[in-house]
This record gives C-alpha cells, sequence and structure tokens, in this order.
C-alpha cells in the first residue's frame, strides 16, 4: 500500500546487500508492482564483506546510518 502511494521502495536491512533478505523483498515489491513504480526499488544494507573481529569495524559494515540518507536522496531525485 505504501509503494503504491510514494510509487517508491527502499528496504533496509542489516544483512549484506547481496543475497540478503532485501534482495527477495526488492523483488518481490518489483513482480508485484511493478507498474507503480516510478524508481527502482532500492536497497540500503550490510556491505559485502567478512565481519571483523574489532568491534569499531564491525560497526562499520553493519550500520546502514551513514548511507540511509544518500539512498534516500537518490530515490527522491530519480
Amino acid at each position: 500500500e505504501s509503494v503504491r502511494k510514494t510509487s517508491r521502495a527502499l528496504v533496509l536491512h542489516e544483512a549484506t546487500l547481496t543475497g540478503g533478505v532485501g534482495a527477495e523483498i526488492a523483488a518481490t515489491i518489483t513482480e508485484n508492482i511493478f507498474q507503480s513504480l516510478d524508481a527502482p526499488v532500492m536497497r540500503v544494507a550490510s556491505l559485502d564483506m567478512p565481519v571483523p573481529f574489532n568491534p569499531k569495524l564491525e560497526q562499520k559494515i553493519f550500520w546502514a546510518k551513514d548511507r540511509l540518507p544518500e539512498k534516500l536522496r537518490q530515490l527522491l531525485n530519480y
């Protein structure tokens, strides 16, 4: 319902970008309501790399807070 209303979708999740649950959600949105989309479904997720042991580096991989604003701008400006 939200995607039909805004004509856009952004999937935010903690799994890796490649092969993560967000890819399946994005595919489902695209398959079912493609005609309602004005922009591609975008995803923000963890980086595609092994998880480091250092807690500060680990946060850089998992925490998408820094990447979210730019993706939202891209989606809104599409």
